[in-house]
């Protein structure tokens, strides 16, 4: 088996919500398979995690809208227009255009013409992430160009896609992986070929994170001098119910001590609000965005994880978040959801307990649970350790994902991999 020349075509790059494609990237180049990031995005984050620093590969970004770059667009269909695809893949779009009449739709026309004009030729298969508006670029564009295409699906592009979008996507890509079990049983009913579909879970590179679990001191809320800490760590979207997490907490016995950390992007003003409506905004530290190191720390140092994750009405909701397993890592007992594939990592009494979503009391009990009892948070952290390194590592997806790319991925190592520049 030839070994592939890959343009992975990603929304944006780089992303600090997108630490598991970064990290597959890394993976990828390590592989030594030789790739270039295509992205639909510039990036709009003010921060970098370290494992970009790592990421040797040429980036290109496709313009965003066709007006800023009118002549990029009309020199990419100069050349795309005589290839020998561009006429089924102007059919194509043409039947996927007619079904959803949308600016987005014709963008991503653009997009796949500028791509295929712009590619170098030694690049042999195109790789999306995400099977909405990426893998849309990459169809089109791997029609005019002749190619094979592939695709990585993960939790909103999957939920909040017309099933014909994605049943013709899977008709036509070589195989598609994704990061759930749930989101192998649902995508296998759309597929014509449901062996196209495979499960890889995203997965850990365990060199980052310390080998030793942390002592944590034993709090149990009593003394309102040593509160126990409980963090998230998650964008302030709808899907991650913050609002059902703020009111779970508002719930929690006024003597009970407690202290709640936040880390991740956007706007937080709402939450904030309501934390002071509901009287705990002396409680709540709201840290914004941080990389990934930071976050390891924040996950040491803190003594519970929380992510009230929940389905919004349009189907978006997670799939298995990394900061879940993260957390785990780090010897970290989880309270959470019981929503999408998180089931498949948190079991419920185990490693950490599971809530309805949308229950802010089923979510204030299990809190207080957890709060009041350090030794049975210290045994379902170590247990939840043991479940990550046994089934969620990144190697091991790895080798499947580069054997698909014609090359093979190196054993998975105890202490670092070959690239030690700079940890993540």
């Amino acid at each position: 088996m030839a070994r592939d020349s890959l343009a992975i075509v990603v929304k944006g790059y780089p992303r600090l919500s997108e630490t598991f494609i970064a990290q597959e990237i890394l993976g990828i180049q390590q592989a030594g398979i030789p790739y270039r990031i295509v992205s639909l995005r510039h990036p709009t984050d003010n921060k970098r995690h370290p494992i970009n620093e790592r990421i040797a590969g040429s980036v290109d970004y496709l313009p965003e809208y066709v007006y800023q770059e009118p002549m990029r667009v009309l020199r990419g269909w100069f050349k795309a227009r005589k290839m020998p695809g561009y006429r089924r893949a102007v059919n194509v779009w043409w039947q996927d255009y007619r079904r959803d009449r949308t600016a987005n739709r014709a963008r991503r026309f653009a997009q796949a013409m500028v791509m295929a004009a712009e590619l170098p030729d030694d690049i042999t298969r195109i790789y999306a992430h995400f099977l909405h508006t990426p893998a849309s670029v990459a169809r089109y564009c791997a029609i005019m160009r002749g190619l094979p295409w592939s695709c990585s699906a993960h939790a909103k592009d999957i939920y909040t896609s017309q099933d014909w979008d994605m049943r013709e996507k899977l008709r036509d890509m070589d195989w598609l992986v994704t990061c759930t079990k749930a989101n192998v049983d649902y995508l296998r009913t759309l597929a014509e070929d449901p062996t196209k579909v495979h499960l890889l879970y995203h997965g850990l590179d365990f060199s980052r994170f310390p080998e030793d679990l942390p002592e944590r001191p034993l709090r149990d809320g009593s003394d309102p001098e040593n509160p126990v800490v409980i963090l998230s760590v998650g964008r302030l979207v709808g899907k991650k119910g913050y609002d059902d997490l703020l009111r779970a907490l508002a719930k929690l016995p006024d003597g009970l001590h407690w202290r709640f950390v936040h880390i991740g992007g956007g706007s937080g003003a709402k939450y904030q609000q309501l934390a002071r409506e509901l009287g705990i905004a002396d409680r709540c530290d709201w840290q914004g965005a941080r990389d990934q190191k930071e976050v390891i720390a924040a996950c040491q140092s803190s003594d519970l994880f929380v992510l009230a994750s929940r389905i919004e009405k349009d189907g978006d909701r997670d799939g298995l978040p990394n900061v879940l397993m993260e957390a785990q890592l780090c010897g970290l007992s989880a309270v959470s959801t019981a929503i999408s594939a998180i089931p498949e990592l948190i079991e419920d009494g185990v490693n950490g307990k599971l809530v309805p979503e949308r229950d802010p009391a089923s979510l204030a009990v299990a809190l207080e649970a957890m709060i009041v009892d350090p030794k049975l948070r210290e045994e379902m952290g170590r247990k939840g350790n043991e479940i990550v390194r046994r089934d969620f590592s990144f190697y091991r997806g790895m080798k499947d994902l580069a054997e698909r790319f014609g090359a093979f991925q190196p054993a998975e190592q105890g202490t670092r991999p070959t690239d030690q520049s700079a940890a993540e």
